[in-house]
């Protein structure tokens, strides 16, 4: 898709298309025409450009992780730009932290030494230069580009503390890449003391898985898995748990069963021999036994109390059935009621 340039405005309209594209869901337009629209701005990089360059780089990003193209990411901006140099740092770091959170971490490094790697600190920014060579117009000329001091920090943050020290383990190498990078001082400080905090505790726990039985830290062991909770994994916290209550969940089975088995040790089976013959009682012929034996006991101890029960029962019953007895036969006819009101009327006749 080739796009021609009139004016910023018509390119501007452009940039909308693929960000309406993204929004849509179609993202193999919307990274067709970022791709186009950062062609067409690629030798043309001054401060009204900057946010063209930044939003269409971004609609690309976008796409390509929407895509499932991730690890592409960042090569796939590398020819759009003169220089890695050149591609704006949110959208440089928002690539390298879309390729580590999905674990594609290859070459991530290389880039991101490539982008940190050759600036100068200057009055509180830094400053690069890139010599270019213009194939088209055959032309070599030199670009000047500056990077805020906290942009540049932020990229630092994520190249030396989340991608080396957190993400490759090499705390090492963050620390000496540090110590040897162009930083303000107070910033240098900051982060080296974190790194050799990591240092020291990942030190302090590999010492301890090594000696687990020394006294020292027999109740303080950490296992790996607790090394990268304590470095933010929330993954391995999280998987941590539910071990531990699936062990949890395991171990009081047979708790319980040892429980059980203790307090019923006396039931266990008897043998009985009487000369040669030999009887074997198994104990829940025990248990039968011991069962009726107790009701037995409770009804020799509650005998007379079961008696008035039942006594009392049956008084009620007998009562209840005499008095439906008696309220069924209690009505008597009299024959001579139809004729008695016509005898009274002639008694007061007379």
């Amino acid at each position: 898709m080739e796009i021609m340039r009139d004016s910023d405005a018509d390119l501007w309209k452009q940039i909308e298309v693929s960000e309406s594209y993204l929004v849509c869901s179609m993202y193999e337009e919307a990274a067709s025409l970022a791709s186009s629209i950062l062609k067409c701005l690629r030798y043309d990089y001054n401060d009204a450009t900057q946010d063209m360059l930044e939003s269409t780089a971004m609609v690309l990003v976008q796409a390509f992780k929407e895509l499932g193209r991730t690890p592409e990411i960042l090569n796939q901006l590398r020819p759009h730009f003169i220089s890695v140099k050149a591609i704006p740092s949110r959208v440089l770091l928002t690539g390298a932290c879309f390729q580590i959170a999905e674990g594609s971490v290859f070459g991530v490094q290389e880039f991101l030494e490539e982008f940190l790697n050759g600036w100068t600190l200057g009055d509180a920014q830094y400053s690069a230069v890139i010599a270019e060579a213009n194939v088209e117009h055959e032309s070599r000329h030199e670009r000047h580009f500056v990077l805020g001091i906290d942009m540049y920090l932020e990229v630092v943050e994520v190249y030396a503390v989340t991608l080396l020290a957190t993400v490759l383990k090499d705390v090492d190498l963050a620390i000496s890449w540090v110590e040897n990078a162009s930083l303000p001082e107070e910033n240098r400080q900051g982060i080296l003391r974190r790194l050799q905090s990591m240092h020291s505790l990942k030190n302090t726990i590999l010492s301890q898985t090594t000696f687990p039985q020394s006294p020292t830290n027999n109740n303080e062991a950490y296992s790996l898995k607790e090394l990268n909770a304590c470095e933010g994994s929330a993954k391995a916290l999280k998987g941590k748990h539910r071990d531990n209550q699936k062990y949890r969940s395991k171990e009081a089975v047979p708790k319980l069963s040892e429980r059980i088995e203790t307090c019923f040790w006396c039931f266990r089976s008897i043998n009985l021999k009487f000369g040669t013959a030999k009887f074997v009682i198994s104990s829940g012929k025990i248990m039968l036994g011991c069962l009726i034996l107790f009701i037995y006991y409770v009804y020799r101890k509650k005998q007379h109390t079961f008696k008035r029960i039942v006594r009392r029962q049956a008084i009620a019953m007998k009562r209840a059935l005499v008095d439906l007895w008696r309220l069924a036969f209690s009505y008597q006819v009299n024959p001579l009621a139809a004729v008695q009101p016509l005898s009274a009327a002639v008694r007061q006749g007379q």
